[in-house]
């Protein structure tokens, strides 16, 4: 495994959380080749290795190929080739689901919006439905900052009770819309069958695992730098963002799941509160010694298939009031991720 990624794990189940609640149970993930799927993956197989908790790990891919062999071989591991688009049947039992099967690519989300919003609205909708059926413990939905949208004059902070603009009629929207009906079936599925489902609102997420090609702007940071080539910035860059390192949000999204009085959370750092032209500056001052730049390269109309939202910062408030505190700041965790890429030598 990964040397930054082993450290990773080892941080998180050091975590205040109630990881024996998990022992002896069967946890399916959706998604579990993604980075979100893959850390959820990696922290329970961590758990049997570290306190011998017998979990039961279904991961539920498209392409098995996706998975690491080490994971995809274990005799605590079942690989379950499905699209969470189709309805899901699981014969065994279930006591937990983490629904993180989700588009996060910019790219897609521009080019492919039917499938994007097919993910979140019948994707949820399947999975809330095998955690009725099975009586789940528990349900985790991995939502966004997105379902916030643009906030309003003056409103500088999202909390879990205050929600901004988004145009329903812009294709982009896909993604946004299609978390927010699927957060309104997760609180119906509780109130209508008392599921256990929890929702959690996670901040411009990154780390080990991500794609380096997936159009997002931290991707393309991160593409430049890893192959030491200056930072092209698309913009002036003033877009304010949050920025939460992985480790830091599967630590909080398992404290939702387990320990939360409540069910809807945000996760987000608002001491990695970054411009995206800052963000491209801290990232050339990770490899002073590649004397990288940072470069302006603004096209005329500007870019087309990134968030329309300009300003709008998550308030971790409410989860940090049950003990979660983030650990990584800004250039810490790109340094981290940038570790990580240079160790695995991605192409």
């Amino acid at each position: 495994m990964n040397t930054v990624m082993k450290e990773d794990l080892l941080d998180i189940l050091s975590q205040p959380v109630s990881w024996k609640k998990l022992a002896g149970k069967t946890v399916l993930i959706t998604g579990a080749s993604g980075m979100i799927g893959s850390y959820m993956v990696n922290t329970l197989l961590m758990l049997n290795d570290t306190y011998d908790l017998k979990i039961r790990v279904l991961c539920m891919v498209r392409d098995e190929r996706k998975l690491a062999p080490d994971v995809r071989n274990r005799e605590d591991v079942s690989v379950l080739i499905h699209d969470v688009v189709c309805p899901v049947c699981i014969e065994e039992d279930v006591h937990y689901v983490i629904h993180a099967a989700s588009p996060a690519s910019p790219l897609i989300m521009q080019n492919n919006p039917v499938e994007t919003i097919a993910a979140n609205t019948l994707g949820t909708f399947y999975t809330l439905s095998l955690a009725q059926e099975k009586k789940a413990e528990g349900y985790l939905f991995i939502s966004s900052r997105e379902i916030y949208g643009q906030p309003y004059e003056g409103q500088e902070f999202f909390r879990e009770n205050t929600y901004g603009f988004v145009d329903q009629l812009n294709p982009r929207s896909c993604y946004s819309e299609g978390k927010k009906a699927a957060e309104t079936m997760c609180a119906s599925f509780r109130e209508e069958y008392g599921l256990n489902a929890r929702i959690v609102r996670l901040a411009h997420t990154y780390g080990p695992g991500m794609s380096i090609y997936d159009g997002r702007v931290q991707a393309d940071f991160l593409n430049n730098v890893y192959h030491h080539e200056n930072i092209v910035l698309k913009s002036e860059g003033t877009a304010l963002r949050t920025y939460t390192y992985i480790a830091d949000a599967i630590a909080g999204m398992f404290m939702i799941l387990l320990d939360a009085p409540d069910y809807v959370y945000n996760v987000g750092n608002e001491d990695a509160k970054v411009t995206i032209r800052e963000l491209a500056e801290i990232m050339v001052q990770i490899y002073p010694e590649r004397g990288l730049k940072l470069v302006f390269d603004i096209p005329e109309g500007g870019t087309k298939g990134t968030a329309p939202f300009t300003a709008g910062i998550l308030s971790s408030e409410k989860i940090r009031q049950i003990g979660w505190n983030p650990r990584y700041g800004v250039k810490e965790g790109f340094a981290r991720t940038l570790r990580y890429l240079e160790e695995e030598q991605i192409v």
